[in-house]
């Protein structure tokens, strides 16, 4: 597994998910990435970069090819704290309510949708800079179990299930049929 490639920690990129100018909006860092990179593939290099960068400043610092699942865990809950997602507790009145009326004290967190599309980007990621998929740690099963656990406590949270979407099937093309021959006489016997 010595063969995945550390991140390079020097790049400024790696500081943050995303920079923010002076007027509050975002912007993509600047980068020497070649312009006809889709956005999917700048925000799968920039959170590549910005795990990495996690590795380094962690006490102790850890190499990639030690990485595991429970290091996966820490980093998800380490950007809890960048969170925008209002996630009620058990104890607040607007315990799933999807609209609350009122503001409460509850914690914001990382949106499950957000979490659940980060770890693809970083999975694919991994194996891209020359992980193999059996040890990916963004796969491991602690990874799975966890995302759905915060989806079940967010959905529960805000009172809004979150349905697996059904796929879509192409129509099927009708088959003529042909009509079943009368079933035999039964016997007189």
């Amino acid at each position: 597994m010595d063969s995945i490639r550390e991140t390079d920690s020097s790049n400024s990129e790696n500081v943050s998910l995303i920079n923010v100018s002076n007027n509050g909006g975002t912007s993509l860092p600047s980068s020497s990435s070649s312009p006809t990179s889709s956005r999917y593939e700048n925000q799968k290099r920039r959170d590549w970069n910005t795990f990495g960068q996690y590795l380094k400043n962690h006490r102790p610092p850890l190499s990639l090819s030690r990485c595991s699942g429970a290091h996966v865990l820490e980093f998800l809950r380490y950007l809890d704290q960048f969170g925008k997602t209002k996630v009620h507790t058990r104890i607040c009145p607007f315990y799933g309510h999807p609209n609350p009326p009122a503001p409460c004290p509850c914690p914001l967190r990382q949106a499950w949708g957000s979490l659940d599309a980060l770890i693809g980007r970083l999975r694919a990621a991994f194996e891209e800079n020359g992980g193999k998929p059996e040890v990916n740690p963004f796969g491991a099963r602690a990874v799975r179990l966890y995302l759905r656990e915060v989806r079940d406590l967010q959905s529960k949270a805000r009172g809004i299930s979150y349905e697996k979407k059904k796929r879509k099937r192409p129509p099927a093309q009708q088959i003529p049929t042909l009509p079943l021959p009368p079933p035999p006489p039964t016997g007189a016997s």
